[in-house]
């Protein structure tokens, strides 16, 4: 085993079925590390691993994370590392504007046009290319809102990058951001998204490929 412990500016902590998925910025690469714990599938980090003092990692925290430095090469994820046994502790917190720099450095967003990525392209890539995550720059944030069957809203932004790309009806999955919305409470511009790649999955019986789905699993107003 061989650990280290990055510090990480924390752009995600987003639902990821009944738990929460944790990603960020290396502060000394600007590399993605998405911290996955090993006894839970699909990133999931319980709340005692994830905890700092008893409190929720806050996007824009500098946290200190124990992970092992082998990179995990058996999935399509290339920021994907093992979190080991350790103190998840906060050091600081960072400005919004000092993550500009960290935005849109590959085009499109997450590989492609659309509103996902199919598993079997991303696998097809150098692991070095498969790129899960990324931080977006967008002067304007369109959020719209859907009523489920479960009475539950659904929350959605689309936006289009300082490139012309564009993202649509990406779901949000940033619970603090959600709470906020669902108060009433609409974002200021220009603003930073950060843009994940779901489980794959299919939405429907007519879907015969599995894909990840582009989420918004972070909101960073810079006003």
């Amino acid at each position: 085993l061989h650990a280290y412990m990055p510090q990480i500016i924390c752009l995600a902590n987003s639902w990821k079925r009944k738990e929460r998925c944790i990603a960020g910025i290396e502060i000394n690469t600007g590399k993605w590390i998405r911290p996955v714990y090993p006894a839970l599938a699909g990133g999931r980090i319980p709340l005692q691993v994830r905890s700092l003092d008893g409190k929720e990692p806050q996007i824009l925290d500098i946290i200190d994370v124990p992970l092992d430095s082998n990179i995990c090469q058996s999935n399509y994820a290339l920021e994907n590392q093992n979190i080991v046994s350790g103190k998840w502790t906060k050091q600081g917190t960072v400005k919004p504007i000092q993550l500009v720099k960290y935005t849109n450095l590959f085009t499109p967003i997450l590989h492609n046009p659309h509103r996902y990525v199919t598993v079997r392209f991303l696998n097809s890539l150098p692991f070095f290319q498969r790129r899960t995550l990324q931080l977006i720059y967008t002067s304007k944030l369109e959020i719209s809102a859907a009523r489920q069957d479960n009475g539950r809203t659904k929350w959605k932004g689309s936006l289009i990058d300082n490139f012309g790309c564009k993202l649509t009806d990406a779901s949000i999955t940033d619970p603090v951001f959600v709470k906020r919305l669902a108060s009433g409470y609409r974002p200021s511009y220009p603003c930073l998204i950060t843009v994940s790649l779901s489980l794959p999955f299919c939405p429907n019986e007519s879907c015969q490929i599995d894909s990840c789905w582009k989420l918004i699993a972070g909101v960073t107003e810079l006003c």
